[in-house]
């Protein structure tokens, strides 16, 4: 009986991810079809595995969208960790009157629609001459995503015994050397859904760096996309490559880190 329940199970989620990977699969093969091909047989593997559509993808400024979306993101990725893991340890872990108004405040940020924000955020980085800078999406991208990651990081930090803080003030830590050397080290599963729930709205994001960014050089990849697609409309199969190519970053970098975001989800059960 266990092992019919185990193949079902098993049949189930491979049925399940099928939708899923599916789509990542049409774009592998069809980058490897050459338009004729992809037009002829657009549902079946490539005759032979052509590879000019990558040839024209790294020929392209492909490289240097793709840098800058790294270079963006991680530095990003970097800034908001550490402000809202140190914000989030203050609301969680200290106890003031204003903790719970200033939880609150950080939240209602998830309420603001970006489009509202747009001229605003073009004006202030206008007049600190960061238009047209990749350094100009930092702040940004810093400010959408910090509600959500105030909260997951305090729903997190809750779920920590005071005990371990009691212990650490009697050895004479001070608020922050807690939060260093004992809160941030157990909290990985938390900065890991951190990170990969930002990475992916950092990596697509399209609509701030369409207003603030106007030159090739500076581009982003979801904005290098649009200018490809401008270049390549009739060749549909080399769209598709430069899209896989762009996907690929994200699909990785969430295989390597998704066992911390599934202990993420359990940590209310292993608390301290």
């Amino acid at each position: 009986m266990k092992r019919f329940k185990r193949v079902l199970l098993y049949t189930t989620a491979v049925v399940a991810a099928v939708p899923a990977v599916y789509p990542l699969f049409f774009l592998f093969l069809s980058s490897f079809k050459t338009s004729g091909e992809y037009i002829r047989n657009l549902w079946g593997l490539p005759g032979e595995f052509f590879l000019g559509n990558y040839q024209r993808v790294f020929s392209s400024r492909f490289l240097i969208y793709f840098k800058n979306s790294v270079v963006l993101s991680f530095v990003t990725l970097l800034i908001l960790i550490a402000v809202s893991s140190l914000a989030s340890y203050v609301l969680s872990r200290i106890k003031f009157k204003l903790a719970k108004p200033l939880l609150t405040f950080f939240l209602m940020g998830m309420m603001i629609p970006v489009h509202a924000t747009l001229i605003p955020v073009y004006v202030l980085t206008n007049r600190l001459g960061l238009y047209n800078n990749i350094w100009g999406l930092v702040g940004p991208y810093v400010a959408i995503n910090i509600p959500i990651s105030v909260f997951i990081m305090t729903t997190f930090f809750k779920t920590v015994y005071r005990e371990i803080e009691e212990s650490a003030f009697m050895d004479g830590c001070s608020h922050f050397q807690i939060y260093l050397r004992i809160l941030l080290p157990i909290s990985t599963p938390a900065i890991a859904t951190v990170a990969i729930f930002n990475f992916l709205n950092i990596w697509n994001e399209f609509i701030y760096a369409l207003v603030l960014i106007n030159s090739a050089s500076s581009m982003t990849l979801p904005l290098g996309l649009r200018e490809f697609y401008g270049r390549e409309a009739v060749n549909v199969p080399g769209i598709l490559t430069a899209v896989f190519m762009s996907t690929l970053p994200m699909i990785l970098f969430f295989v390597f880190a998704q066992e911390k975001v599934i202990k993420s989800m359990v940590a209310g059960s292993v608390k301290g």
